[in-house]
């Protein structure tokens, strides 16, 4: 014979790490959704010229007493590799990001307008795909919850919690879907893209 109710321990000490587990990702989710740190790496680029009392390996310094003298003759001993230098970068949904040389701070410009026009429909379902996720998983964080306050028979909460687990695999499915678009749509950018952004080397970030 079936008990009529769930021990109110048991179901607390079930429900409680259920409910954490589901809130966690949740939170994960938002911050990696709002960040901008889903690919990272370096772009390179021409060292600029050094200006005043610029010193350093991130610019071309001239070989002359007289540098700040237009008619001197200035020599550049610098080529190759040696003119460039790797500049970081991050990219997410939202924003691109990279370092400014010889000074402190970022450059950021929105990711949606350096992607290829033919790609930024991909790039608008991947933004739905995340956004579906996100409800989904907040979803099965209130059938938990619900699940948890819910003192009736077995059978009721059994079917709260397997609701709950559906709507959760669903959004774990649709959350690799969109990641894939967006992997997609950032290397089409990264071959496609404007001239002044291209990154010379790539890598997953940690919000990915």
């Amino acid at each position: 014979r079936m008990p009529v109710s769930v021990p109110a321990a048991d179901k607390w000490q079930r429900g409680s790490a259920a409910l954490s587990l589901s809130f966690l990702s949740l939170v994960f989710s938002i911050t990696a959704f709002s960040s901008s740190y889903w690919c990272e790496g370096t772009r390179k680029v021409a060292k600029p010229f050094c200006t005043g009392q610029t010193k350093g390996d991130h610019c071309i310094r001239f070989n002359s007493p007289d540098a700040n003298n237009s008619n001197a003759v200035q020599y550049i001993w610098e080529t190759g590799d040696d003119k460039y230098v790797d500049r970081k970068f991050h990219a997410g949904i939202w924003y691109s990001c990279e370092e400014i040389i010889n000074e402190e701070g970022e450059k950021c410009r929105s990711f949606i307008s350096l992607t290829p026009a033919a790609d930024r429909g991909v790039l608008w379902l991947s933004i739905v795909a995340e956004l579906l996720y996100i409800i989904l998983l907040l979803t099965g964080a209130i059938l938990m919850s619900v699940e948890m306050c819910y003192y009736s028979t077995v059978i009721d909460g059994l079917k709260i919690n397997a609701f709950s687990a559906v709507v959760t695999v669903l959004a774990g499915l649709l959350g690799m879907v969109a990641h894939m678009m967006y992997t997609t749509v950032f290397q089409m950018t990264v071959n496609l893209g404007p001239e002044d952004w291209r990154p010379h080397a790539w890598d997953y970030g940690w919000s990915y």
